[in-house]
């Protein structure tokens, strides 16, 4: 049976991934198809992709020894037991606000969060329409306030991969550090 192409990582992902701490430990938390595991690894960062249905991460990765692949539901799971210390957390097209402050804490210092989902005014685009999954304006802003440093922020509507409404964020624990060229 052939593998299954995982969907194109997110562009946002893609930009901030040269802040995290090279050759670093990276979260990628609802890895879904795992879009995001292969620019991670190939980015020689150790990943632990997560998520609540593995099924198309076994068939994507499961025989590669630099993805190690955690089944567990976020929302009714312990998140705190996937560690801190993290160099690096990526979190997409997901929210359950009680994973945030989880989130924070899992953090090493110097620890980058790279994190975009959808933003209120997604309703108008399709779904997710519920209010319990779509953030209020500058929430992550707030969420990732200090001690960490916001290195980029942006909400609004996108056209593409579809329109929605949005908000992403990249954010540092601790100072700045280097900036992506």
């Amino acid at each position: 049976m052939p593998s299954l192409e995982p969907a194109k990582p997110s562009p946002w992902v893609a930009r901030f991934l040269p802040l995290v701490k090279p050759g670093g430990r990276v979260l990628d938390l609802t890895a879904g198809s795992g879009r995001h595991c292969r620019l991670l690894r190939e980015a020689g960062f150790k990943v632990t992709a997560v998520d609540r249905h593995i099924a198309p991460l076994i068939e994507a990765y499961g025989g590669d020894p630099d993805i190690k692949i955690v089944e567990m539901d976020l929302e009714t799971g312990e998140p705190w037991k996937l560690g801190s210390a993290w160099d690096g957390i990526v979190v997409t097209n997901y929210l359950h606000r009680p994973l945030l402050a989880a989130i924070r804490d899992a953090l090493a210092w110097e620890g980058l969060v790279i994190y975009e989902t959808f933003a209120e005014g997604n309703e108008r685009f399709g779904k997710p329409s519920n209010p319990d999954f779509l953030l209020a304006p500058g929430e992550l802003a707030t969420v990732f306030g200090p001690p960490f440093t916001i290195v980029a922020f942006e909400q609004g509507v996108v056209e593409t991969p579809r329109p929605a409404a949005i908000q992403r964020i990249a954010a540092r624990k601790g100072p700045v550090g280097r900036l992506v060229g």
